[in-house]
């Protein structure tokens, strides 16, 4: 019997079209529990839609997605059950105080009463939002929105945390909070899938990167493979990134 624990997350030729137009193409990835993925790429690249499909909010035309053994295909409450989807635009209800939206989520994940009561401390003293936990959720800035549903995200101990543009509209402070947060996550075991337009992000905290470019990886691996790719010996993830997508670009169709 094999001892090797399950992956967390395993891709395997993913494809999803939408009409005469492919968002993603032959997509694989495996990723061991505890794993922290940067997905990188322009506007329209397939980012948001490889995210949902491994949500289970957008079925896939072609290939396979299991999350621990789970097929988000064939047993979906599963995949949800142990999954975390958090939008770049956070989804709050507006008239919930942060405390109400919690316990409304807890009850959406059957999270036992006193369970959910220290979780919900535990995470709003995290994100500095103790002290509004009883203010509806309308007067928060986008900062504090996108806390509280990153709260409301991690409240049922989720193993797998599918983040897009975490850290859109947050300011240093917040960032810096959140980050924190992330990597204590992924220390405890969790494993993380995040999108990013800021590059200094994803190459601070993720330890593997993917570049996404017109639906297909155009590369994969540690900052050092992906250097090497490119044929450069140092190089910011940007400039990497940069290089990539424009030797792609050359000779493509448009």
């Amino acid at each position: 019997m094999s001892t090797h624990p399950l992956p967390a997350l395993e891709i395997k030729s993913l494809t999803k079209r939408f009409g005469a137009k492919t968002a993603v193409s032959d997509f694989n990835l495996t990723l061991a529990p505890g794993s922290f993925y940067g997905l990188l790429g322009a506007n329209g690249a397939g980012k948001t839609t490889t995210m949902r499909m491994i949500a289970g909010l957008l079925q896939a035309d072609e290939g396979s997605i299991c999350v621990f053994g789970h097929d988000v295909g064939k047993d979906p409450r599963a995949v949800k059950s142990i999954t975390a989807w958090l939008p770049d635009e956070p989804l709050l209800y507006d008239k919930l105080t942060p405390l109400e939206y919690l316990e409304f989520i807890a009850g959406l994940w059957s999270v036992e009463g006193s369970v959910a009561e220290k979780r919900a401390e535990e995470l709003l003293r995290w994100m500095d939002l103790w002290e509004e936990r009883d203010k509806r959720c309308e007067t928060f800035s986008r900062g504090m929105k996108q806390k509280t549903a990153l709260a409301g995200a991690l409240l049922h101990d989720p193993k797998l945390l599918l983040l897009d543009e975490p850290f859109s509209g947050l300011d240093a402070a917040v960032a810096r909070q959140v980050k924190e947060l992330l990597v204590e996550k992924t220390k405890e075991g969790a494993t993380i899938v995040l999108t990013t337009h800021v590059m200094e992000i994803a190459e601070r905290l993720a330890e593997r990167v993917g570049i996404f470019h017109r639906g297909r990886l155009l590369a994969d691996g540690s900052l050092a493979d992906l250097r090497a790719q490119a044929g450069q010996a140092e190089g910011s993830l940007e400039d990497i990134f940069i290089q990539l997508v424009d030797d792609a670009s050359v000779g493509s169709p448009a």
